[in-house]
């Protein structure tokens, strides 16, 4: 039996979230109140790892922090929800990032520190680690800039060790979307959101789009906010619907949604069950601040799905 069901190697640190209904930025040195602030886990990352824990797998984790407050905040609060830390790395000569959300109603605007968010890199990730798990998760590809060119190796090591692979690209802030198209014969599962897929495929139709990179991966799972998601899996395609919750924040559904679906596939459930699963735990986990404030359990999930 394996040590662990998923190890994530990723970026971490803090969001500090800023709410109010009016929320605006002056400068001018005019003083805005808002009406919540709470210092929380971070980065797509981070959430995951929490989501996939809550629901019952068993979780590591892997990345970089710095040797300050913020990093030390992310370790208590990772192994506080059941997470092995005992592979991050404390870099002395590196900040932890940091991430500030405000926001005004159902939008948000996000300011990052980078810090240490980008600092992970492949060779630090050994294959006696990638032997102790199941699954191995990448989010924030383009973030990741020291990860990223050695992903692929890593991917193509964890499935010579028959170790499945899953890639959460997130948004491009470059907007170039480089790379992703040469390591999609080693990805398992791609889980892009609505606009993500459209950028990565070149196709403004999102269902053209599934079929072109399903075609490159053995699962596509695409996130669409309160339309559900889709996914293909080979010449399946299934559509789920939304649930109806009272959303408050959405900051990491992508992140929980992916959770599900993972829990799903390491217990070999059909596509729509895996889907269901994944869209209760995107859906549910936007009822609270936060990325991981309402993380659902499996039975919560179970619960809001119904009997699949």
């Amino acid at each position: 039996m394996k040590d662990f069901d998923v190890l994530v190697a990723g970026e971490i640190n803090p969001d500090l979230i800023l709410a109010g209904p009016n929320l605006s930025i002056q400068f001018g040195q005019v003083e805005n109140l808002v009406e919540k602030a709470v210092i929380t886990i971070g980065s797509s990352s981070c959430i995951f790892a929490c989501g996939a824990a809550r629901l019952g797998l068993r979780v590591a984790f892997i990345g970089v922090i710095g040797d300050d407050v913020f990093g030390y905040f992310m370790l208590r609060a990772l192994e506080g929800c059941g997470i092995d830390i005992s592979n991050i790395i404390i870099d002395k000569t590196q900040k932890t990032g940091l991430s500030v959300n405000l926001i005004r109603e159902n939008d948000r605007a996000v300011l990052t520190y980078m810090g240490a968010i980008n600092a992970l890199r492949a060779e630090q990730i050994s294959s006696d680690l990638i032997k102790k798990t199941r699954h191995l998760h990448i989010a924030s590809y383009f973030l990741q800039s020291s990860l990223r060119p050695g992903i692929k190796g890593l991917f193509k090591i964890a499935k010579k060790l028959g170790v499945s692979t899953s890639l959460d690209t997130n948004w491009d802030p470059v907007g170039q979307w480089i790379g992703v198209s040469e390591i999609l014969d080693v990805v398992d599962i791609l889980f892009p959101n609505k606009a993500e897929v459209k950028a990565l495929s070149g196709d403004e139709n999102v269902k053209t789009a599934v079929k072109m990179l399903g075609k490159k991966v053995d699962i596509i799972a695409v996130k669409l906010g309160a339309d559900g998601a889709i996914a293909q899996k080979g010449s399946e395609t299934m559509i789920v619907p939304s649930f109806p919750v009272e959303v408050i924040d959405t900051i990491g559904a992508g992140d929980s949604f992916d959770a599900g679906f993972i829990y799903g596939y390491l217990r070999n459930w059909p596509l729509e069950r895996s889907l269901k699963l994944a869209v209760a735990c995107g859906s549910l986990s936007t009822t609270g601040h936060g990325g991981t404030e309402a993380q659902p359990t499996l039975e919560e999930a179970l619960q809001l799905v119904g009997n699949i």
